[in-house]
């Protein structure tokens, strides 16, 4: 989908930004580094704003050279999104964003999405971050995707042939994964 925005932007005054949420990296993805990350990206468009320069700057000259706070961070981003014609948000795995950094996260997006019209953001996690999400963007459309059992077997014939050691499976180990992995997933 990110390709597909990116092949549709090229060459029009419209910024995509993509994030993804990793489990195993809860510590480091807090919501002013993710800020910081949709910031970078949009900065790697082209010149460095004025504004943001700033901002920095002052950040830095500031007790040892300090980062950003999530505050000034919602600011610089702003006013980088308002310069923009459109700009899409996506972050995938939002589930897998901390809860203490995932609700500073959600908060300060909807802060952003207040004043930027510009803005369109997608947000994709497991069902059980949905009403946490509706409590920051009760206008936004869900759409609930579940894979088929067809889509499960795909997947897992896909990764059978990728498989570095064929020979550690025998072929009943082989035939249990294929029946008990769809059935699992679909009772789920």
């Amino acid at each position: 989908m990110i390709d597909s925005l990116c092949d549709q932007a090229a060459g029009k005054d419209i910024a995509v930004v993509g994030l993804y949420c990793d489990f195993l990296a809860q510590q480091e993805q807090s919501a002013t580094s993710m800020l910081g990350a949709i910031l970078k990206q949009l900065v790697n468009r082209g010149e460095i704003p004025g504004h943001t320069r700033v901002a920095f700057q002052k950040a830095k000259r500031e007790f040892g050279g300090r980062g950003l706070r999530l505050s000034e961070m919602v600011e610089v981003l702003k006013k980088a999104i308002v310069s923009l014609h459109r700009i899409f948000v996506c972050i995938d795995a939002l589930d897998e964003l901390a809860p203490k950094y995932r609700l500073e996260f959600l908060e300060s997006l909807q802060e952003i999405v207040q004043v930027s019209s510009n803005m369109r953001v997608l947000l994709t996690g497991r069902p059980h971050i949905g009403e946490e999400v509706m409590e920051y963007f009760n206008k936004a459309v869900r759409i609930p995707i579940s894979p088929t059992q067809g889509d499960i077997k795909s997947y897992l014939e896909m990764r059978l042939k990728r498989d570095t050691t064929p020979k550690a499976m025998d072929p009943q180990l082989r035939a249990d994964i294929m029946r008990v992995i769809p059935e699992k997933i679909s009772e789920m």
